[in-house]
């Protein structure tokens, strides 16, 4: 568990600093994603992006238990 932990925590240190080239990457802005705008709101659910991410997790997961 602590070494779960440690893992987790350099990973989101990682992608803190990645940040900036991160955030050109498109993901996020798939086809799929709701998006409403309105005058005073915005609705988004990225229920693709959501997909695809859970499922590249779910694979990376499957073959580091393997």
């Amino acid at each position: 568990m602590p070494r779960l932990l440690i893992a987790a925590g350099l990973l989101l240190v990682l992608a803190g600093i990645l940040w900036p080239f991160l955030s050109r990457l498109p993901i996020g802005r798939l086809p799929g994603d709701i998006l409403i705008r309105r005058q005073n709101f915005t609705f988004y659910a990225p229920i693709t992006t959501c997909l695809l991410l859970g499922g590249a997790i779910s694979l990376i997961m499957w073959v580091i238990r393997r």
